[in-house]
């Protein structure tokens, strides 16, 4: 059994969007949601439920409850003649604030477990209002572990090993507009690879033969964002955005993206629009096709690991509605969600219809796929 690539949980997405800062605790709140994800021959779809409460003016809780449905027939399933599989992954989140003056301080544990890969996280955040609120600085600090199975061998058991190391600082520029740059290392040690995927080499018959991957043991990543939004006149914001990557694999990425937020006459209706577009290079051992065994040192097929570029388009609806049926309920919220991605990989080939597509080794189309992800959630402000 092949793994599906690993999807960001929507309810962490809805998480850091809410995340308070430094001054303010979150409002008290409740999330139903459900996500879909589809394409390149995996489906993961699933319900979430996020829960924030406050107690008191100084503390707050989120808890969340996260489940991912993995049916996977991709290109990496197909390839090595395995069937499509099905497997379930369980997220579980709780994170408290505590709110002293202008200080925000966060803690939070992260724990998700699937059949063959279980991983923890716990993180610490400080941010602080300054130079008249105009300013906000933070810094954060996570540590994680992953334990890593196989469904086609009891016995393997690896583990990896994370410490994210994070900085930031908000800045109000002017009345209308605000500034966020953050910096972020991420250090990574242990089993960095995928048990179920394969690299290939030449076959001096013509063809080719597959063969475990070989990834090094420690990664360190770095990454600079920074992020411009502007509050025109008519109540919309338009906010852009450019995020810089590099780590010691000898992968550099490039993301840039826009987004246009537009609230309709009568306040309950708000509109959303955006683009990203991502581009990286590949790691300095990878390869579609190696010239012979053992080859280098260390050795990869990966496709994430592969130079690619994408292109997402995003559009959303959110709609304010009263809650006459419970006094308790402030408001409520209806969302939804499409984003359509379309991913060009520059160097990983497709060789599911080898050798028909192609008679050589090196020689098959270029690997794509397009992929649709919707998500919906009702809110309710209590």
């Amino acid at each position: 059994m092949l793994r599906c690539p690993r999807l960001p949980a929507l309810a962490a997405l809805l998480l850091a969007a809410a995340a308070a800062h430094a001054g303010v605790l979150p409002e008290d709140r409740a999330d139903i949601m459900y996500h879909r994800y589809s394409g390149g021959g995996i489906t993961v779809d699933g319900p979430s439920v996020l829960v924030r409460k406050g107690f008191g003016e100084s503390f707050s809780a989120t808890a969340n409850y996260y489940v991912d449905n993995i049916t996977s027939a991709s290109i990496d399933v197909v390839v090595s003649g395995a069937s499509e599989y099905r497997e379930r992954r369980e997220q579980k989140s709780l994170s408290l604030d505590y709110l002293r003056g202008k200080s925000t301080y966060s803690l939070s544990y992260v724990n998700s477990a699937e059949n063959d890969y279980k991983a923890s996280t716990w993180s610490l955040g400080v941010s602080q209002d300054m130079f008249g609120d105009l300013t906000t600085v933070s810094f954060g600090y996570s540590q994680g572990l992953d334990k890593v199975g196989s469904a086609v061998d009891p016995g393997f058991a690896e583990q990896v090993k994370r410490r994210d190391y994070r900085l930031g600082v908000t800045q109000v520029l002017t009345r209308n507009m605000l500034l966020s740059l953050n910096f972020e290392t991420v250090a990574e040690q242990g089993y960095l690879q995928n048990p179920y995927r394969f690299m290939r080499y030449v076959n001096p018959l013509g063809g080719y033969i597959r063969k475990s991957e070989k990834f090094p043991g420690t990664r360190t990543g770095n990454a600079v964002s920074a992020r411009l939004k502007y509050y025109l006149p008519w109540r919309a914001a338009l906010e852009s955005q450019y995020r810089f990557y590099t780590d010691t694999w000898g992968i550099y990425a490039h993301t840039a993206g826009v987004e246009y937020t537009h609230p309709l006459r009568g306040g309950r209706w708000v509109l959303s629009g955006s683009y990203r577009f991502y581009t990286q290079n590949s790691a300095v051992f990878f390869s579609d096709l190696f010239p012979y065994v053992d080859a280098q040192n260390f050795m990869a097929r990966d496709k994430e690991t592969s130079a690619l570029h994408s292109h997402t388009l995003g559009l959303g609806a959110s709609y304010q509605f009263p809650v006459a049926w419970a006094s308790w309920l402030k408001k409520g919220t209806a969302n939804l969600h499409f984003t359509r991605m379309m991913v060009d990989y520059s160097k990983f080939r497709d060789l599911t219809n080898y050798p028909q597509s192609a008679p050589n080794p090196g020689t098959e189309p270029l690997y794509s796929l397009d992929a649709s992800i919707i998500q919906f959630f009702v809110s309710f402000w209590f």
